[in-house]
């Protein structure tokens, strides 16, 4: 049905300013609180709020006059964001604006779940968990690369500790370490540690409701230009069509339902049917040579990272090879007359930059092994978990903790293999739970019969000692102890003959600075050594000399 124009601008007040990019008119409606924040939040015929049409169609201004009275960014259409959006707009003003703002909302989102999260993990029990992780695919060659991980999870009370030796995937190889992530709850705030045990930092963060007109910094244009250089993905379980089946054991006639033992516990084997696994991959924003590029076959296969924030596959641009993407003309992004657009009926094409969308659906089946009598409670106790990893550690844990959220059987899942791209699976194992298979450091195990529970130590939230700051410069390598000793030797061999006072204290060479009490009889020892030691230094060079 075709509306007039007093219809849409009665109807979709914010929509028909953007529409006619009226960025002034909007910005003094929207500063003396015209609308209300469900009007702000409006969609019109076609899905769009008022924020994703103006960053759909270019309009810079008229989207910040809508990020600055608080129109969620976090908006999409069909799976797109409005940060997608943007990159495909080819506008690096526009992109900096919605990324850095969608930042910041997150970063709130995030930090006012926080007092939530701290109730949850204070009311459920204690425990510790070890979560195996093993990749596999049908691929030969890939499953040769597939690495496995086992993710040790301490909680008690509102603190949480997970040590891990995965990271993710980049350039084609799997990032190993050696990474422990403390979460401690602390009133209605908390921090969290981040451990390199290799390199020997740690990265501190305090996680608190943000301060009211605080602001994400805008992204570096090197991070802008990694965006407009690379293509735009999605990955996503399709969970619409999936249906649960209890797996059969046996032959015809004599067939029953499968049971299997897993860590001991006897678990019920489900199939989950009809998993379909989607990618789809816009390269409108790109040159011809970009989206004909060939790219690295496993980078494709394999890649971990959220395709939201993923590195090109193509060198980044640079001012001496060509120019960076440009974003277009209205004339250019809008073809579609206003009575077509919100009209809602079918149309030939959308608003924007005609879409070059390249989409792969592929059908898989995932399997659990569900235990009723498991220990653990999934909601209770191992939601909360999987929600804090999502965020802070590798995105392979928002694709199980997406799967869980699903109406499952009745059990715990105690293994679960489901598909994480088109050739690579996860298979997920919990065990050891209380450290009841194997010790564990800082557990202590408590059993009385076929119950148990566990004790977690304090150190076990402790950051230890040896740990400098990963924000701070590379400290300067120090001399040991005789190396400073053998230093000042050679320097007071080197210095001409004079009189007392011309000569260095060894604790002025050492320390910079007297001794505050006598020193004691060993040292002094060596100290007499450090002289000998600089006398045949003296000789040796007069020897050579003659």
């Amino acid at each position: 049905m075709v509306l007039t124009v007093d219809e849409v601008s009665r109807r979709y007040p914010i929509h028909w300013l953007v529409w006619n990019n009226q960025h002034d008119e909007l910005k003094t409606n929207l500063e003396n609180k015209k609308y209300t924040e469900e009007e702000l939040e409006l969609k019109d015929p076609r899905g769009r709020t008022p924020l994703l049409l103006a960053v759909t169609l270019g309009h810079t201004e008229s989207a910040q006059a809508l990020i600055d009275a608080g129109a969620d960014v976090n908006c999409e259409k069909d799976g797109w964001t409005a940060v997608q959006e943007a990159t495909s707009s080819g506008n690096a003003a526009l992109l900096s604006l919605v990324l850095s703002r969608r930042d910041y909302q997150r970063h709130v989102l995030r930090s006012c779940g926080i007092p939530e999260l701290l109730r949850k993990l204070s009311l459920a029990p204690d425990f510790y968990v070890e979560m195996k992780w093993e990749f596999t695919s049908w691929v030969p060659l890939v499953s040769r690369m597939c690495p496995f991980d086992t993710y040790k999870v301490y909680k008690r009370g509102a603190n949480v500790r997970v040590d891990t030796t995965l990271i993710g995937f980049e350039n084609n190889h799997w990032q190993r370490g050696d990474r422990t992530y403390i979460f401690r709850g602390q009133g209605r705030s908390a921090s969290l540690v981040e451990l390199d045990h290799e390199a020997g930092t740690a990265w501190c963060e305090r996680v608190e409701p943000a301060a009211p007109g605080a602001e994400c910094p805008a992204p570096s244009a090197r991070a802008l230009q990694q965006r407009l250089a690379a293509p735009i993905s999605i990955n996503y379980l399709d969970t619409d069509k999936i249906s649960f089946e209890r797996n059969k054991s046996g032959i015809w006639g004599w067939r029953q339902d499968k049971t299997e033992p897993v860590n001991g516990y006897e678990c019920k084997v489900f199939s989950a049917n009809n998993v379909e696994l989607v990618s789809k991959t816009r390269t409108e924003h790109l040159d011809k040579a970009r989206r004909s590029s060939p790219r690295a076959p496993l980078a494709g296969l394999l890649a971990l990272a959220d395709s939201d924030t993923s590195a090109p596959s193509t060198p980044l641009l640079t001012p001496e090879t060509e120019e960076p993407p440009r974003s277009r003309s209205r004339e250019e992004l809008n073809v579609v007359s206003w009575e077509e657009y919100f009209s809602g009926e079918a149309m030939e094409r959308d608003i924007g930059r005609p879409k070059e969308i390249t989409e792969k659906v592929q059908k898989f089946k995932a399997t659990l092994w569900l235990c009723e009598d498991y220990p653990l409670e999934l909601q209770e106790q191992i939601m909360p978990i999987l929600d804090l990893m999502a965020a802070i550690s590798s995105p392979h844990f928002a694709k199980l903790k997406d799967f869980i959220q699903m109406q499952l059987p009745a059990g715990f899942p105690v293994k679960i293999e489901i598909p994480l791209f088109h050739v690579l699976n996860a298979r997920i194992t919990f065990g050891n739970i209380f450290g009841t298979e194997s010790g564990a450091a800082h557990v202590q195990c408590i059993a009385e019969g076929r119950r148990a529970a566990c004790v977690l130590d304090d150190a076990c939230f402790e950051l230890g000692r040896g740990y400098r700051d990963a924000a701070a410069p590379e400290p300067r390598g120090e001399m040991d102890h005789d190396e400073r000793l053998m230093h000042y030797a050679i320097q007071q061999s080197l210095m001409d003959a004079g009189t007392h006072d011309d000569q260095v204290d060894v604790w002025e060479a050492l320390r910079g600075a007297r001794p505050p009490s006598p020193l004691h009889e060993t040292q002094l020892q060596r100290y007499e050594h450090c002289y000998i030691l600089s006398y045949l230094i003296s000789l040796n060079e007069q020897f050579l000399y003659i």
